[in-house]
């Protein structure tokens, strides 16, 4: 993921940071606990494609 496309990217339900997991191609958003894909290089930055975030990935 380009650092400086991170950098600008938010997450569009709470406009919070993205965190960038290369293991699983998302971007997790922990304020809406989303996790967006990300295919072939592209963000998929739709909430109807995002998964919810498990609360060990939370970190709870």
């Amino acid at each position: 993921m380009d650092k400086r496309l991170l950098d600008i990217l938010v997450c569009p339900v709470s406009k919070a940071p993205l965190e960038w997991h290369a293991d699983r191609q998302e971007l997790w958003c922990k304020a809406s606990q989303l996790a967006y894909p990300v295919r072939d290089g592209i963000p998929v930055m739709l909430e109807e494609e995002a998964r919810p975030l498990t609360d060990a990935e939370l970190g709870r």
